[in-house]
């Protein structure tokens, strides 16, 4: 996972809107030229996602929620079915760090437990922080430590699909002083532009992908 103390780009997340998940996930893996994956279920967040593995130790997934009670419960449930509903679109980018420790102790609250069944029953564990944050201010990231081995982690090595760039509509330096570091350094070969907020809303508002027949843009 890098050096200790050395965060990176995990992950992005993309909520499905009212065409549901399999016609949200088979447009984007259209639009990409690839196939996603299906990721399992989120039984603690009452979500579930597809996963497509990206270059760098990144990957993209498209997440709904499941009619479960416990997506009223959970913070990252409640942010996607909030995102869902307001039409679908990008939900937030999460950066890996080795040990989630010290931001709990920054932040003042414990990590909270997730994992993932993935069809072939394997669970997937991690501790994360942050989901709060953003569904307040979705401009911010939120934070993963994955328990699971490193080579259960969602992305693969030399993918032909590499994120190169996110477009995020937010304040650089209220985003750095969440990280407590430099946005632009977790980000390895990724770029941010950051653009002004319209109305007032912060958040992902693009990311920019090289694949094998050019650069695509999701919005």
């Amino acid at each position: 996972m890098g050096h200790h103390g050395r965060v990176h780009l995990d992950h992005v997340s993309y909520a499905a809107g009212p065409e549901g998940l399999g016609a949200c996930v088979q447009r984007i893996g259209a639009n990409l030229g690839a196939a996603f994956s299906d990721g399992g279920l989120h039984p603690s967040f009452g979500t579930r996602n597809f996963v497509l593995p990206l270059a760098e130790g990144c990957y993209l997934e498209i997440v709904a929620t499941l009619d479960h009670p416990a997506v009223d419960r959970a913070p990252f449930g409640r942010a996607v079915k909030m995102r869902s509903q307001a039409g679908g679109g990008w939900l937030a980018w999460a950066v890996g760090v080795a040990d989630i420790g010290p931001i709990e102790e920054r932040l003042g609250r414990p990590a909270a437990r997730g994992h993932r069944r993935r069809p072939d029953g394997f669970d997937l564990l991690w501790r994360q922080i942050g989901v709060n944050d953003v569904a307040a201010d979705p401009q911010l990231p939120f934070f993963v430590e994955w328990t699971s081995d490193a080579e259960h982690h969602p992305s693969v090595p030399g993918s032909a699909i590499a994120l190169r760039r996110l477009e995020i509509a937010g304040d650089e330096p209220t985003v750095d002083a969440y990280l407590g570091t430099s946005a632009r350094q977790p980000l390895d070969g990724v770029e941010v532009d950051w653009v002004s907020p319209l109305d007032g809303d912060t958040g992902v508002v693009a990311a920019v992908f090289d694949t094998p027949r050019g650069e695509v843009r999701i919005d």
